[in-house]
């Protein structure tokens, strides 16, 4: 068994000598999609426990140092924690009870312990998934050609990071969904990021769509022309951005 696994397995059986807790869930990697745990794989799993005894598992780790020594700890969200083991194993876990795991949306669960008496369906979410209200190649085309617009006027302003965040963000996040639209689901898709795992998936010149800080101009003509070879791209939009990226190119 790979060393991540093994330890949520200890760590279930720790907490399953315990009377306030009452399952442990593993996600990503550790849960329905345990084909593509590598070494570069970090243990996200939820630990679902008795009315009362959340902050028990919240405010104190030791739990965790049952398995290994904890070398770092933060909580980075009123539920959660991220700690890193010794050995180098990061872990990032949310404390729920039942009540609130209902209203927590979350995706390939796996039961990796449940008390005897514990509801069933603990790993079935029925919580809803964020996404996008409108998942269509229109809208997706127009929002990238919308925060290309927004992004090279805020270059020009001289504010690159917000631009940097409008085009090689927002505007990409709907190339990428483009591309899903165009070529199907990516294996393993994250509901909750799209950037996961799209280099083994869509073909996108994304080193061109993302160069960085300085390179918004050429970001956004890289991606603009990504968008006009397989999309009617308005000229009433399309060209005001073209215009933009000149006159940022006239700039440097």
């Amino acid at each position: 068994m790979h060393p991540t696994l093994q330890r949520l397995d200890d760590i279930a059986t720790c907490l399953s000598a315990r009377d306030d807790t009452i399952a442990v869930l593993g996600l990503g990697s550790a849960g329905a999609q345990r084909a593509r745990l590598d070494d570069h794989s970090d243990l996200d799993f939820l630990l679902v426990v008795m009315d009362g005894a959340k902050w028990r598992y919240l405010d104190r780790y030791d739990w965790l140092e049952e398995q290994a020594r904890v070398v770092y700890s933060f909580a980075n969200e009123r539920d959660g924690r991220c700690v890193l083991y010794a050995d180098g194993i990061f872990a990032e876990y949310r404390v729920l009870t039942v009540a609130e795991l209902a209203h927590v949306p979350f995706s390939g669960a796996r039961l990796v312990w449940r008390r005897a008496d514990a509801p069933q369906g603990l790993a079935e979410n029925h919580a809803p998934v964020p996404h996008t209200p409108y998942d269509s190649a229109g809208y997706h085309l127009n929002y990238a050609l919308t925060c290309l617009y927004t992004g090279m006027h805020l270059e020009l302003r001289g504010e690159r990071l917000a631009a940097m965040r409008e085009i090689q963000t927002g505007a990409l996040d709907s190339v990428i969904a483009l591309a899903r639209l165009e070529t199907g689901e990516a294996p393993y898709r994250d509901p909750f990021n799209p950037s996961r795992r799209v280099e083994r998936t869509y073909p996108l010149p994304l080193a061109a769509m993302a160069p960085g800080y300085t390179g918004n101009a050429d970001a956004a003509r890289a991606i603009l022309e990504w968008l006009s070879k397989r999309y009617p791209v308005d000229p009433a939009i399309g060209s005001p951005i073209r215009e933009l990226i000149r006159r940022s190119d006239d700039y440097r």
